[in-house]
């Protein structure tokens, strides 16, 4: 039972600390949509899709009203599309892509996550096609994000995989030049990629999940920080604590929200994602988070044992308040996206390789990362097979979403609006990878994934 002083306390989180539930997201099975003909698998995915969501949006306005709990975004995840084209006689998934789009427009989500592929240890014919497709799939849709999983613990690195993606980002970005490469913002490639996560553009509906779900994405840096505030100078074991219990708090309210919809709309509930997710929105930052500890500016010495213990407490906490939490639940490090990181970055404090570091202990990665726009497709696949084997070997997420923004330089700044904020374009080592990413095969698996 909710006591009247908690009450209140979540009203101040919301009004003045930027709490917010991020995002409702309904996973959709789409393995019952598979045909030989590729007109009625798009037909069965439009179909299906519009069925089950088509009060997705309404019901989370109506818990917005009754609950006075902001609802950023209504979106949608789905079986990875390679899964279930693959049985067509499609030789190019565009028009799946857009059959995705006409169907989040018809149901009035902001996005639909899951134009995927899951190749950690080769491809199928059905995951080449759809990669192929994924540049000119992403730039001629607006709602459509898309994943590429290319890595896991148990499986290494597929590195014709790596190699492939940097020319893939490369052509993404060229497609949408006159939108600063946007196109690209919506593409994440992953090691380790968990199935249930709400949060895009890496959102994806596994294979191993029901038929119907929602998950629920909660996000409240605002609220961490002002916590912090309160406890400045103690020391780590009241800061780990602080962060904790105030975690805690964020994910009850999460799981309020999540059974709610699934009740209402009638389908399962998954999981709750705590994920302390940014905006540019001054007073909703993670590396302000960072600062409150004692750090000059995010990005100095002592950052990635900062954001190792705001990550660490914020599951302790939201593990403690749901047994069902899943998805990425940590601390995410977007740099366009962050009030602070974009300071940070303009300050000259944080760089690409500090960033590299701090991945080793967050919930993604690199994350909405602009570079150069002459940066070769050799040296962005050689950034994703970094990133890949911090998460291979630590048995860990990570991501990399880089935009390589045609025509910029460092220095420069591309704006993208709304969530995505605008993003300082980052140096990038110009030393060549070319001889090293060109060697393909894959990096095999660590020792120690043999657990079984």
């Amino acid at each position: 039972m909710l006591m009247p002083f908690e009450i209140i306390e979540t009203i101040k989180m919301i009004q003045e600390e930027n709490l917010d539930i991020r995002t409702i997201t309904m996973g959709i099975s789409l393995r019952d949509c598979a045909s030989s003909s590729a007109k009625e698998s798009r037909e069965k995915i439009y179909n299906k899709i519009t069925r089950l969501a088509a009060n997705l949006v309404k019901v989370g306005e109506d818990i917005e009203k009754e609950y006075g709990i902001p609802i950023v975004n209504k979106r949608i995840s789905v079986t990875p599309i390679s899964l279930v084209a693959e049985s067509s006689d499609e030789e190019n998934y565009v028009k799946f892509a857009e059959t995705l789009d006409r169907a989040a427009d018809a149901v009035g989500v902001n996005f639909i996550g899951g134009f995927s592929a899951l190749i950690q240890k080769g491809y199928t014919v059905g995951d080449r096609k759809l990669i192929a497709s994924i540049p000119e799939a992403l730039s001629s849709t607006k709602k459509v994000c898309s994943s590429v999983n290319l890595a896991s613990t148990k499986a290494g690195i597929n590195m014709d995989a790596v190699r492939e993606m940097g020319h893939i980002i490369k052509k993404a970005a060229h497609l949408s030049a006159d939108n600063g490469g946007l196109a690209c913002a919506k593409l994440v490639v992953f090691a380790n990629v968990p199935e249930d996560n709400p949060f895009m553009a890496g959102a994806f509906h596994g294979v191993g999940e029901p038929e119907c779900v929602i998950n629920v994405g909660v996000s409240g840096p605002g609220v961490v920080k002002s916590a912090l505030e309160k406890v400045r100078g103690a020391d780590f074991e009241t800061v780990s604590e602080t962060i904790k219990k105030t975690a805690f708090k964020i994910t009850r309210m999460g799981q309020l929200v999540a059974r709610e919809a699934s009740r209402r709309l009638g389908v399962s509930f998954g999981i709750v994602d705590l994920s302390l997710a940014p905006t540019p929105t001054i007073g909703d930052s993670v590396a302000h988070i960072l600062e409150e500890m004692g750090l000059e500016k995010c990005g100095t010495h002592g950052t990635t044992a900062a954001l190792a213990l705001l990550n660490d407490a914020v599951k302790k906490g939201g593990t403690m308040a749901s047994s069902s939490v899943g998805g990425l639940s940590g601390a995410f490090i977007p740099v366009s996206e962050d009030a602070g990181m974009i300071d940070a970055v303009m300050k000259g404090a944080l760089t690409i390789e500090k960033l590299e570091a701090m991945t080793c202990v967050c919930s993604v990665g690199l994350d909405m990362i602009v570079v150069p726009g002459d940066t070769s497709a050799e040296t962005i696949s050689a950034i994703i097979a970094d990133e890949s084997a911090i998460g291979v070997i630590n048995n860990k997420t990570t991501a990399v979403r880089i935009i390589p923004a045609p025509g910029k330089k460092v220095g420069d700044v591309v704006e993208f609006g709304g969530l995505l904020g605008s993003g300082p374009v980052m140096k990038v080592n110009n030393f060549s990878s070319k001889d090293f990413i060109n060697r393909g095969g894959r990096i095999p698996a660590p020792l120690n994934s043999l657990r079984n």
